[in-house]
């Protein structure tokens, strides 16, 4: 009961938060759709014929050797990103970065998903049903929570330091640090995922897309 009132009080108070950072992910998404349709000719050229290598290789099982690379890869990427925030959350004017750092996952995911469907109709659909939505039903939350709890630990600091000139910073920082400590075991299950079970996932869908002769 006692867990469930914390927990209560924590949404009650970060909200409003989570609200504005969603927005701004989701603008991002729209944004990096909404991208696919000002790409050149040859810009969409180079991207199909790299696809067309990628869905051969996927395909082949080429990729099969290289999940343990591919982990190492993954996970670097994902921890980069997470401590990269934890490190503007330490700064004042790190807050502003925190939030376009959103923005730019979003475009990232938008303009992924958008090409995939916008060149290959529902094949596309269904290949980034397998290769880009699973993990990121855990990395965008882990990435939201984090930037919410920067932003709020960016937001304590200035009022206690700047405004106020009192309070304690140790019980945030700690709960800030905790929350990124929490976010990187998270993101190591992720990277797992993303190497061994992600691969194998796609291969179910490349067969089509192959016989599309993309590239």
């Amino acid at each position: 009961m006692a867990r469930r009132s914390s927990l209560d009080a924590y949404m009650k108070e970060h909200m409003s938060l989570y609200i504005f950072v969603g927005v701004i992910f989701i603008t991002g998404v729209v944004f990096g759709a909404i991208m696919v349709n000002a790409l050149s000719m040859e810009q969409k050229e180079d991207i199909s014929r790299y696809l067309g290598h990628f869905f051969t290789l996927v395909n082949q099982g080429s990729l099969d050797g290289e999940a343990k690379v591919s982990f190492t890869q993954t996970l670097t990427l994902h921890l980069k990103w997470v401590l990269l925030i934890w490190l503007l959350g330490m700064s004042v004017i790190g807050l502003p970065l925190i939030l376009i750092l959103d923005f730019l996952k979003g475009v990232l995911i938008g303009f992924t998903v958008g090409y995939m469907v916008g060149t290959l109709s529902w094949k596309g659909l269904m290949f980034a049903f397998v290769s880009v939505v699973p993990q990121n039903l855990i990395v965008i939350p882990v990435l939201i929570v984090c930037s919410v709890t920067a932003v709020s630990f960016t937001i304590h600091l200035v009022k206690n330091r700047f405004i106020q000139k009192k309070g304690a910073l140790l019980e945030p920082l700690l709960q800030f640090s905790g929350i990124t400590v929490a976010s990187g075991v998270l993101l190591v299950g992720v990277a797992m995922f993303e190497a061994y079970v992600s691969p194998t996932m796609m291969k179910w869908v490349t067969p089509m897309l192959v016989t599309l002769g993309i590239g």
